[in-house]
């Protein structure tokens, strides 16, 4: 009776930001999104994050073990995988913001991933692990027919598929349940951006550990069952918050307005712009399906050639004859501007993305290298990338409720460092990862050549020396990648928020490319005449610590190009940016 209620109807606020219910109505603060929706979201994630890295954390193996491929091609194959989980992610973006929408985008892809799972888990034991036990370390399997392993690469690229169509858009869908135009929620989305990362890292810890110890031991059915069973219930937990989140529409197909901006513009190359806002075109009605109108900013002058409004224009605004080919609007030319504002800053990016993969690489067979038992327990060199976990759960917490309070107390600031300063920050602790690696490194070089160890063999020096490499990338993840992610969805225009999340994937991707490309140039450059080059097959042969340095000082020069961008950038201006402003622009903001 109470919901029918019109007077109580009348005092239920809806969002500021153009958010809409599961039936499309305006969506009311108090029974939509927040953090009862968020929760949801961020053990989703865990759970997804559990079940593709408990496939791709020992892929390798799999292909070695079980499909009888030497480990070059293994290790190749495994590249394009995941590469082409990171190409998805665009395709995911596009339909996305484009098309579907987030949460029709997220249930889609998540199904064609347990999908895949289930199919990778069911071909294992039939098709491919035969004999029984096939997949043990001292067990060689027979040839598969071409059937099963046509079977098996379309398991596995349809969870390529899956994985990568959700992930750029499971963050921006739960960046969605927060109102940026309330102080509390917005600073509760600042929040989430954080605790999102700390549950993909925590998913990451289970599937490095439990699920990566079953599979070493041969036992893959087991757990590609457990990966399938973790990615099912977090597909039935994100359906279980339909009728509490929020949704924001589709902006429909970016290219063209994309296009429009740059043809209108050429054809209007010769024209002179005048000085004054009031000449360049706006709509009333940005659009229909929440869009903020982008004001304008300086910068990128030719573009708003497109925008300014000729005696042309104006006769043919008269006779309802004028075409987005030929004028655009400011919030038009100003999402043109912003994505090559970002750009810059986005290939900075990917340096520091080199240094995160060297955990995956070179830090285990550094590791492998080392002291890896204490008493008769063996320490796994892989197992080390726990530390790098538990330091971004740490530092999460210690950023949150120490630093960024005491930051934002010193500097009057509700907001504390902005996520520029945060990604720089994360770039110098990157610098800091690599010296201490390489110092490490320098050490256990010394250390094995001192015990004759020079040609074959382990160092003595324990694994557990490798430690404050790990820490130290966890803590630059926590301001880079945390920053990075908050940093493309607060800045990318409203129609491309989930295109802001895929560039931080992609940015993982190239990152691997170049790490791959680096290693070949330096060991085609460093291995000649009789010296093995820096990473040889024996690393007490080579010299690892200067390839640690060398990714040192190149983080060091992009650190530097980075703040020169960093400075240059100008943030993004949206009409209604502030409290007062959205009220104007909203006038009714109670159903």
């Amino acid at each position: 009776m109470e919901e029918n209620d019109p007077g109580k109807k009348h005092q239920e606020v809806c969002t500021l930001d153009g958010a809409l219910d599961r039936h499309g109505h305006p969506a009311v603060r108090e029974r939509t999104g927040t953090f009862v929706a968020g929760i949801l979201i961020l053990v989703n994630q865990g759970l997804a994050t559990l079940a593709f890295f408990g496939v791709g954390v020992n892929l390798v193996l799999f292909l070695t073990r079980v499909m009888g491929q030497d480990n070059a091609d293994a290790a190749n194959n495994v590249s394009k995988w995941t590469g082409t989980v990171y190409i998805f992610s665009l395709l995911g973006a596009f339909l996305s913001d484009s098309y579907w929408g987030r949460y029709m985008t997220c249930a889609i892809f998540q199904v064609i991933f347990v999908v895949g799972l289930v199919s990778l888990s069911v071909s294992s034991h039939i098709f491919l692990l035969k004999p029984s036990g096939c997949g043990d370390k001292e067990l060689t399997c027979t040839t598969h027919a071409p059937y099963e392993t046509v079977l098996f690469n379309v398991s596995i690229y349809l969870i390529a598929l899956g994985n990568g169509g959700y992930q750029p858009n499971i963050a921006t869908f739960g960046a969605d349940q927060f109102d940026e135009g309330d102080p509390s929620e917005q600073h509760s989305k600042v929040a989430f951006f954080s605790y999102f990362y700390l549950a993909l890292n925590i998913g990451s810890l289970f599937s490095n550990t439990i699920l990566g110890y079953f599979e070493d031991e041969g036992l893959w059915t087991l757990g590609f069952l457990a990966s399938a069973a973790s990615a099912a219930v977090a597909l039935v937990l994100f359906l279980c918050g339909t009728q509490r989140y929020r949704y924001i529409k589709p902006a429909g197909n970016p290219l063209p307005r994309f296009c429009q901006v740059f043809v209108a513009a050429i054809r209007k190359w010769k024209v002179k712009v005048l000085s004054g806002e009031d000449k360049l075109f706006e709509v009333e009605e940005c659009s229909t399906n929440g869009k903020r109108k982008m004001l304008h900013t300086e910068g990128f002058r030719f573009l708003d050639k497109a925008a300014f409004i000729t005696s042309k224009d104006f006769k043919e605004m008269e006779e309802n004859k004028c075409s987005p080919w030929c004028l655009s609007t400011v919030t038009q030319v100003e999402e043109v501007k912003c994505i090559l504002r970002l750009l810059p800053i986005w290939l900075c990016t990917i340096l520091y993305s080199v240094v995160f993969t060297q955990m995956a690489s070179l830090f285990v067979e550094q590791g492998a290298a080392m002291e890896t038992r204490i008493s008769t327990f063996h320490i796994p060199p892989a197992s080390m990338s726990s530390f790098d976990i538990l330091s971004v759960a740490a530092f999460i917490f210690i950023y949150r409720r120490v630093l960024d309070p005491l930051i934002s107390k010193k500097m009057k600031s509700t907001k504390g460092l902005t996520e520029l300063q945060r990604m720089g920050i994360g770039l110098v602790l990157a610098i800091m990862a690599m010296v201490a690696a390489g110092m490490v490194e320098h050490f256990r070089l010394k250390n094995a050549i001192e015990d004759c160890y020079n040609c074959e063999g382990s160092s003595s020096l324990s694994i557990f020396w490798q430690v404050p490499q790990y820490v130290l990338v966890g803590a630059s993840e926590v301001f880079m990648y945390v920053g990075q992610l908050e940093f493309f969805n607060d800045q990318t225009p409203d129609g491309l928020k989930s295109f802001g999340s895929a560039l931080c994937m992609t940015s993982i991707s190239l990152g691997n490319y170049v790490s791959s490309l680096l290693v070949a140039i330096v060991m085609k450059i460093s291995a000649r005449d009789d010296m093995p080059g820096w990473i040889p097959g024996n690393l007490n042969k080579g010299h690892l610590d200067r390839f640690y340095f060398l990714l040192a000082a190149l983080t060091a020069c992009d650190f530097v190009i980075y703040i020169a961008w960093a400075r240059w950038y100008k943030y993004v201006k949206f009409q209604g940016n502030n409290q007062q402003d959205i009220n104007k622009e909203n006038p009714e903001l109670k159903v």
